[in-house]
């Protein structure tokens, strides 16, 4: 599934080709996503110019003045700008032709992406308004993290992949971020201390960073807006390596299974 440093990538490399560009049309293939695909989106888009690009959490906010196209990738969707587009292929589900005749595309395998249209104000929308704070805004730090916890007895990885306490950080991302940290997943969230808090807040930073560096994780689907996939996989400390040695210690990784999701972690340096 497309987590933030996927969905930022996409971002970085959509944004260059669409700002400022105007919407000469909108086919609409197949409009059966996780929500409808709304029936008048060609005539509230076309006609408008995107004036910028933004993300919030795993969700892409095309801006047209004060109105928003949003944009969610689900488990298996991409976006993709070509400036002659090829053939449509199979699950090419959206194509909004600009006025220098590219296109943005949107594909979707499993169809669990959204694009939905939402009136200013944007951030009062139900699927934004109960978001928690980004991972590199000032507030996420060990104080707002040691207030949110104190009463939290689930698992700090579930906690840590609660989008009500911070955004974006998905299983792969939250397996990784923990390992730096030297957290094991399945202590309590109340128990972590502020100080222990405050390495997992650097780690966070530290593993998203490196992983839009890297153009984010394809381990299936994904590829970003030119097509290329990411390569962050080739990073992992812990996730997807269950009993392989650790990177830095040699004992072997577990996995054990948290809120239906896989959790991988050192035996040794997570405590």
């Amino acid at each position: 599934m497309p987590e933030l440093p996927e969905v930022e990538t996409t971002r970085r490399g959509v944004a260059p080709h669409v700002v400022g560009r105007r919407v000469a049309r909108l086919a609409v293939y197949d409009s059966r996503l996780r929500w409808p695909v709304p029936s008048d989106l060609g005539r509230r888009l076309v006609g408008r110019t995107v004036a910028a690009v933004d993300r919030r959490s795993k969700y892409l906010l095309f801006r047209f003045g004060s109105d928003t196209l949003l944009v969610h990738l689900g488990m298996t969707g991409s976006l993709r700008v070509f400036r002659h587009a090829p053939a449509r292929r199979p699950h090419d589900h959206v194509d909004i032709v600009l006025d220098d005749g590219s296109v943005l595309r949107y594909n979707d395998p499993r169809r669990f992406g959204a694009m939905l249209w939402v009136p200013a104000p944007a951030d009062a929308h139900p699927l934004l308004a109960i978001l928690g704070p980004e991972p590199f805004d000032a507030g996420f730090d060990a104080g707002y993290l040691w207030r949110a916890t104190r009463t939290r007895s689930a698992a700090i990885k579930l906690a840590l992949m609660d989008n009500r306490l911070v955004v974006g950080v998905g299983n792969i991302y939250a397996n990784e971020s923990l390992f730096r940290a030297g957290i094991r997943p399945t202590l309590s969230a109340h128990r972590v201390s502020r100080a222990r808090l405050a390495g997992l807040v650097d780690a966070v930073r530290t593993v998203l960073t490196e992983a839009i560096a890297k153009g984010g994780s394809t381990l299936r689907d994904y590829v970003d807006a030119s097509g290329e996939p990411g390569y962050f996989q080739l990073e992992y400390f812990v996730y997807g390596r269950d009993g392989e040695p650790c990177r830095v210690c040699g004992a072997p990784i577990r996995m054990r299974r948290l809120g239906a999701r896989a959790s991988f972690y050192c035996p040794r340096c997570q405590r």
